[in-house]
């Protein structure tokens, strides 16, 4: 039986972790060097680091402050935004990176998977996508869920994989932030696709709602969750336990 994760995530801008609702409103929460030192003894099986306004502000991701969280921490770390050529993933890499996440930087090049899949491997290569509802489909947004592509979120995940994608986040833009419950339908519409690790990113409010994902996706590989962890709603040792006694296999 396959190990599940627990991940939460640090939204950062401006050198600061920021949390909002909807990908919109956000507010400050904390340093991301303390909150990953933090995740690191509190039972996180891995973290991810988002500069989530690289991409919009046309820059590269701060380095300085990627480099301190990556020092400080034992688990692996995954890290996205600005993430555009072969060359970010290498600075990226070089600042302690485990993995690294493309979003609009493989939008705007689709050939950046696959390039960066040979030169590092599938493992190292995360396609993350900010999904949201449009007309009845699911439709992939970019620039930090700003900007509606048109394009097919689903087709463009199977692309994404058949590229060199090692791993799929799904980042449900219509639950993020609400903390009503992961978006089940659409993790489901993904999994059916795919045959690599999926993380299901948006919409945790509780430990209940780690149990409804794992127990309806069986598939799911991750559940990733940011301002329930920021704000202590959730300690993760806490939720692992709750996960194990609902014979959800987790790592302690």
């Amino acid at each position: 039986m396959i190990t599940k994760r627990i991940i939460p995530c640090l939204d950062v801008k401006n050198g600061r972790v920021v949390k909002g609702v909807n990908f919109s409103g956000l507010s400050d929460v904390s340093s991301p060097v303390e909150l990953a030192e933090y995740y690191s003894k509190a039972g996180a099986d891995e973290l991810v680091f988002y500069d989530i306004t690289a991409s919009f502000e046309g820059r590269e991701l701060f380095t300085d402050i990627l480099t301190e969280v990556a020092s400080k921490i034992f688990i692996p770390l995954t890290v996205g935004g600005g993430i555009n050529s072969l060359d970010d993933f290498d600075r990226v890499l070089k600042c302690g990176a485990d993995k690294v996440s493309v979003n609009s930087g493989a939008i705007k090049n689709p050939g950046l998977i696959r390039e960066a899949s040979l030169k590092y491997g599938d493992q190292c290569v995360v396609l993350s996508c900010d999904v949201k509802r449009v007309d009845g489909g699911f439709r992939l947004f970019a620039k930090g869920g700003r900007e509606d592509t048109g394009i097919n979120a689903i087709e463009w995940i199977k692309q994404g994989v058949s590229n060199g994608a090692g791993e799929i986040v799904v980042n449900s833009i219509d639950t993020d932030g609400v903390k009503n419950g992961f978006d089940i339908e659409m993790l489901q519409a993904v999994c059916e696709v795919v045959n690599v690790p999926v993380i299901a990113s948006g919409g945790a409010g509780c430990s209940e709602d780690f149990i409804k994902l794992f127990n309806s996706i069986p598939t799911i590989d991750a559940g990733l969750a940011a301002s329930i962890f920021h704000f202590g709603e959730v300690e993760i040792n806490d939720l692992k336990k709750l996960l194990k006694d609902n014979n959800i296999n987790v790592r302690l």
